[in-house]
């Protein structure tokens, strides 16, 4: 599932493509035929990105949610467009640009209503200026509940996956393990801070990279990482290799159903910090 900064990349894409322009929409898979129609013709005034959940907000107040979930793709050109290849969702064309969408978990018309409800049930996006990562603190501060799961729930954070998660918890020396309420303010402050400034750089790379630049390839004299999605981290998929910084084992296990990896060296558990 894209993390929050690729569906922050494509709210940006779709705002350069289409905003302030007339839209022609349609559903030639058919399953979101009767919102196309009601979306054709309408002009798009802005898009928005909030977590993981993509918006449209057109004039006359129709506002397009997608949330692309595991499957969801987005794919756009110039001219016009090419024949529908495979189940696309929703199409959208200008004279200039086209897009098209596939696969989403999510692809609805909301009203005000239901987007303020949509709002109200996520967390604090670090990408977006109006975050309120007080708010987030203080659920993580009451929680039994391990960290790793706590900075996945989006209703706490939003954007944020299992890379951002794992490498979050790695650059602050935490195992994953900790619970919620055993992190103290400065800990919150310091990951939060970690967030807004590696979400950020990967808006702007399209990739995630979490290493500090003593740490990377050319630095360290280690071959680049081979992996489809790219960015080099200290533990996300790297279980069995050795941790670029001590050269411990990076270990797997599975925790809310999750694959999570850290370093028991540089994540220490309490009883046994250095």
């Amino acid at each position: 599932m894209p993390e929050g900064h690729t569906v922050h990349r494509l709210a940006a894409r779709h705002r350069e493509l289409f905003g302030g322009e007339k839209v022609q929409a349609s559903s030639p898979q058919g399953r979101f035929a009767e919102g196309a129609a009601l979306l054709s013709g309408a002009v798009l005034a802005r898009t928005e990105a909030y977590g993981k959940h993509l918006l449209h907000h057109y004039e006359g107040g129709q506002v397009l949610h997608v949330h692309l979930g595991l499957y969801g793709k987005f794919a756009d050109g110039d001219g016009e467009p090419p024949a529908p290849v495979g189940q696309v969702r929703l199409r959208l064309c200008t004279d200039l640009h086209w897009l098209d969408l596939r696969g989403p978990t999510a692809c609805e018309l909301l009203s005000p209503p239901e987007v303020d409800a949509l709002r109200a049930r996520l967390g604090a996006d670090p990408l977006r200026t109006d975050a309120d990562p007080d708010a987030a603190y203080a659920r993580i501060r009451r929680s039994p509940t391990p960290l790793f799961a706590l900075l996945l729930d989006q209703s706490i954070v939003a954007g944020t996956g299992l890379i951002f998660v794992t490498e979050a918890l790695f650059r602050a020396g935490l195992p994953p393990t900790t619970p919620g309420r055993e992190l103290a303010p400065e800990g919150w402050r310091r990951i939060w801070a970690d967030l807004v400034e590696l979400m950020g750089v990967a808006v702007g790379t399209g990739r995630i990279d979490t290493v500090h630049p003593h740490h990377l390839p050319e630095a360290m004299g280690r071959p680049p990482r081979l992996d489809r999605h790219g960015g080099e981290v200290y533990v996300y998929r790297r279980a069995a290799l050795p941790c670029h910084v001590c050269g411990t084992e990076i270990l797997r296990a599975d925790m809310v159903g999750r694959n999570v990896y850290w370093c028991p060296r540089c994540q220490p558990a309490p009883g046994r910090r250095r």
